[in-house]
């Protein structure tokens, strides 16, 4: 268990600078496209430079979104222009390539999972505060337009008092369509820790801090067969549970339930449902930044609550966390956060691997939703 507490976190202050915040992204892989397709249109950002171990892709990202710069992290990390990095790393690599740039003076923007263990996550956040950065982490897709419209619908006492939750990601599996599944099956990975995230930020946000998880696991086959594209066809291991089901406890006395499968030839994904002393809300997608949330009080029709706001995707918490350094605020996918999300996903392997509940000692203050006019399209920084 963890004995990081994470409630409390000290003021900040503005850096004193204006004008548009510098990027630069380490990680050249397939995720890329949509970060820079955003990244690049925000104006309060400015990408300066693409790092990869692949230099060639790198110099291929470069030119195909526009940016002046590519070559290796250390090229990358010695740009004073380069405020914050965006780590597109793979899993294993999350927390080496963030403190590599937190060392340097850097601002993280970091895909999940933050860590694969605490003790990684807590070395990170530590030293962010020792540097005096921010290490912010993905997902960020409840900054969307989709979950912030459910989030205030929670908030503003549609459905009453929030109790519990139901959320459910159930599919046969990636690797019928991924070209290389191998890492989504790999330590670090599987549906939980792949998947769970959202669902679980997402849950977070709505009933605060868990205090205590339940969980059972299973691994439906020890191999899975590549279905698709270059490697079709080809045979790898299956390291990691492929089916988790989840009971949550939360500090507020809230409870919900979670599955997360890559079993089942069902697929049931996206499906987040929060029920309170009134009614029920049915959000969105929480892997998407879209979309309508439904609420049933059991008396009329449901009521669609339609999502106002900008259709961007990855990239939305970088402008955000730009914002807040300029602006001298805390960002709203912060550290912490993901930290906390972490603690709850390695305490629940470790409450199915010991057939026990297991206490979450980790804990947090949610972050306020944002204003329904912001958008990240929309120059703030002068």
């Amino acid at each position: 268990m963890s004995d990081v507490t994470t409630a409390s976190r000290p003021a900040v202050a503005s850096d004193g600078k204006t004008g548009p915040v510098g990027v630069g992204v380490i990680g050249a892989g397939v995720i890329s496209d949509q970060y820079l397709g955003n990244l690049t249109q925000f104006p309060d950002l400015k990408v300066l430079f693409i790092a990869d171990i692949d230099q060639d892709r790198a110099a291929a990202q470069a030119e195909t979104w526009g940016v002046p710069a590519s070559g290796t992290v250390d090229e990358l990390l010695a740009l004073d222009d380069v405020e914050i990095v965006v780590n597109l790393t793979i899993p294993a690599a999350h927390v080496d390539v963030a403190l590599q740039a937190v060392a340097a003076g850097k601002h993280v923007w970091g895909e999940k999972p933050y860590a694969l263990d605490r003790e990684s996550g807590a070395r990170l956040l530590a030293a962010a505060k020792e540097a005096g950065v921010r290490v912010a982490v993905a997902p960020d897709t409840f900054l969307g337009a989709g979950l912030q419209t459910g989030l205030r619908v929670v908030k503003r006492g549609d459905i009453g008092t929030p109790l519990t939750g139901l959320a459910l990601f159930q599919v046969p599996g990636p690797e019928s369509w991924h070209p290389s599944p191998e890492f989504l099956f790999a330590y670090g990975a599987g549906p939980m820790f792949d998947v769970g995230p959202y669902y679980l930020t997402t849950l977070v946000q709505v009933f605060g801090p868990v205090a205590k998880v339940t969980a059972t696991a299973s691994k439906a086959r020890d191999s899975r067969v590549i279905g698709s594209g270059p490697k079709a066809g080809t045979v790898f291991p299956v390291e990691v549970p492929t089916h988790v089901s989840a009971l949550l406890q939360f500090e507020s006395g809230a409870s919900a339930q979670a599955v997360f499968s890559f079993d089942s030839k069902l697929a049931r994904a996206g499906f987040v449902e929060i029920a309170g002393t009134e009614g029920t809300a049915v959000f969105p997608d929480p892997n998407e930044f879209e979309g309508d949330t439904t609420v049933h009080t059991g008396t009329d029709e449901p009521a669609v609550v339609a999502a106002p706001g900008p259709a961007f995707t990855r990239g939305t918490g970088v402008a955000e966390l730009a914002q807040a350094i300029r602006e001298g605020r805390r960002e709203r996918v912060p550290g912490e956060l993901a930290f906390h999300v972490l603690d709850v996903m390695v305490s629940l392997a470790e409450s199915a691997e010991r057939d026990e509940s297991v206490r979450v000692d980790s804990t947090l203050e949610p972050t306020p939703e944002l204003p329904e006019s912001w958008d990240p399209s929309v120059p703030t920084l002068g």
